[in-house]
């Protein structure tokens, strides 16, 4: 769900941004205040289960090189703080070489070398539509969407031009590599989540 600016009557603010309920997400894209509901099980599971992931060999250099920050669901704010955008990725990365300390806000004002969104029905239009141009304007390079009901990965890479380029899609019980963490082999059937009853609906989601 979208606040637009002609229902306010003007741009969303930080302001807005920070009256959201604590028990709802939110994010200010191109001044309009989105806010949905917290996300369901298999979203999170999936979120949680990739970021474990990843963090072990990437962040500790356990099984892998090392040599990034992997953080969940930072809040990044891009632009003049008067008309900001903030944006709440469910995984961002950072490259230590260019973040090598964090700041002491509660935000991120430098962009992540890469972003994983993990998509459901209320977030996946802001997610894949209005947020990946955002995404590339801040030089992102590397973007996963990650869907857990269809059971598949997306995998752009920003080119020279600023254009996204889909460079992969894995689908199913596969494992596979994919940049910027192909130093490691993700095995993706460990990654979909098993529910009660079957596989959820899109509804069911989230």
């Amino acid at each position: 769900m979208g606040l637009p600016a002609e229902k306010l009557g003007r741009r969303a603010t930080y302001a807005d941004y920070a009256a959201v309920p604590e028990h709802k997400s939110a994010q200010l894209v191109n001044g309009v205040l989105h806010v949905f509901p917290r996300p369901a099980p298999p979203h999170v599971l999936v979120a949680s289960d990739l970021g474990a992931d990843l963090s072990g060999p990437f962040r500790r250099g356990r099984g892998g090189p090392g040599g990034w920050h992997i953080i969940d669901e930072p809040e990044l704010h891009f632009g003049p703080a008067d008309d900001e955008d903030i944006l709440a990725p469910d995984i961002a990365g950072w490259r230590i070489e260019r973040m090598p300390v964090l700041p002491r806000t509660a935000y991120f004002t430098l962009a992540p070398d890469w972003v994983c969104e993990v998509l459901s029905p209320s977030t996946e239009k802001v997610d894949r539509i209005d947020k990946m141009p955002i995404y590339a304007r801040e030089r992102v390079k590397h973007v996963w969407l990650v869907h857990p009901i269809r059971q598949t990965i997306e995998v752009f890479t920003l080119n020279a031009d600023g254009f996204w380029v889909m460079t992969g899609m894995h689908a199913g019980n596969v494992r596979v590599r994919i940049p910027p963490f192909d130093a490691i082999e993700l095995d993706l059937g460990l990654l979909w989540p098993v529910i009660e009853g079957g596989p959820p609906t899109e509804d069911e989601a989230g």
